[in-house]
């Protein structure tokens, strides 16, 4: 008898067959199902649309503020002055026993006619000798040459020796508006090249009590740029990488930060640093008038002013250049070149630091009418 084996080659075929059909199914399911999730990352719905919006102009701005240190802080210097200080402690009835401190602060590499220097707060420095002041720019330390102060505005500037240096450039400080962004680098607590980054949060700051000599002449910027002992000198720059005003002093109750700095202005800077490095001094604008110290700005409602500002003209001097212009004694003067006046001391600061020679006009207020005149300014 024949035996005829049994044929199993037929459904073995047809399961392999099914079984490959399922995985090629199996992996084009999978693809699907990736391109679908990919699809979705892609096409996010509108709230992660607008956060990955938001969240790719915070990169750029963050790029921007990287991009702006790297470029400037090259620019800023790092001050050490070393100071005497007088003790109350006396070796005899006749000397007083004098010891010496360290203060540090912040300065600023500028040009100016071919020539490099550093603008600082004269109280950074004030009291030292040349000797006595170490500056550190890039790493590098240096000594200064020369030295000019002027106390009244707290500004003082140091000439440098060689050329080997990269000047900051300067921006312009009336183009400032409240709510700008700027940047903060200097040696608060001695910590160098350290940066913050805030706002303007007002302009025009005036009548503020500063340190135990004061500034006489004050139209402050204010920042909530962290600003701290150290800070001081050192630039305050807006998102072009200019220059925009010296970081000068701190409202605190702690003696650190609490979130109010003030700068001065590049513009007034700018004007009183060239003067000293030209002239050897800050020179002072004039239009010879003498002021009513009792005038206050809320009287000028009970003569008839719609808003309580101005400072009141108590005399003029003969042949000045108010006179020939026609000011008298009693008119309010509201504004100088267009800036609002607040008070005296505000009049006397846009005076002084308008440039010399210049003509800027006058708004008056006199027996009810405004008026205009264009006043020169005179050298003081």
């Amino acid at each position: 008898m024949k035996h005829t084996p049994a044929n199993h080659s037929e459904p073995s075929r047809r399961f392999a067959a099914t079984l490959i059909v399922a995985v090629c199914v199996g992996i084009v399911c999978w693809f699907i199902d990736s391109a679908s999730l990919l699809a979705q990352e892609d096409r996010p719905n509108d709230d992660y649309l607008a956060i990955r919006n938001r969240g790719s102009e915070m990169r750029m701005q963050q790029g921007l503020v990287r991009e702006i240190v790297r470029v400037t802080r090259g620019s800023v210097a790092h001050i050490d002055a070393k100071k005497p200080r007088s003790n109350a402690g006396k070796t005899d009835s006749s000397s007083t026993r004098v010891s010496m401190i360290e203060e540090a602060g912040s300065g600023v590499v500028i040009e100016y006619r071919d020539r490099y220097f550093v603008v600082t707060n004269s109280h950074v420095i004030h009291g030292a000798e040349v000797k006595d002041i170490v500056l550190t720019i890039e790493d590098r330390l240096y000594l200064p040459v020369d030295v000019r102060h002027d106390r009244e505005s707290d500004l003082a500037v140091m000439l440098l020796e060689g050329k080997d240096f990269k000047a900051a450039r300067l921006g312009n400080s009336s183009e400032v508006e409240v709510g700008d962004f700027v940047i903060a680098i200097g040696s608060p607590f001695g910590l160098s090249q350290s940066v913050s980054y805030g706002i303007i949060s007002a302009k025009n700051r005036h009548d503020l009590e500063l340190g135990p000599q004061g500034v006489r002449f004050q139209d402050f910027l204010q920042t909530d740029a962290t600003i701290n002992p150290g800070n001081s000198g050192g630039p305050l720059f807006n998102l072009q990488g200019e220059v925009v005003g010296i970081n000068t002093a701190i409202a605190s109750n702690s003696g650190g930060s609490d979130g109010i700095g003030f700068a001065i202005p590049i513009e007034m800077a700018r004007r009183v640093v060239t003067d000293m490095i030209d002239y050897g001094y800050a020179r002072r604008g004039y239009i010879g008038v003498s002021l009513n110290g009792d005038y206050r700005a809320n009287r000028g409602l009970d003569i008839g002013l719609k808003e309580a500002y101005g400072a009141q003209v108590g005399s003029v001097s003969k042949d000045s250049p108010a006179a020939q212009v026609g000011v008298r004694a009693g008119d309010v003067i509201l504004r100088v070149g267009g800036r609002r006046v607040a008070n005296d001391s505000h009049l006397v600061t846009l005076v002084s630091m308008s440039p010399i020679d210049s003509t800027t006009t006058l708004t008056i207020f006199r027996d009810g009418q405004y008026l205009n005149v264009d006043v020169k300014v005179a050298l003081k």
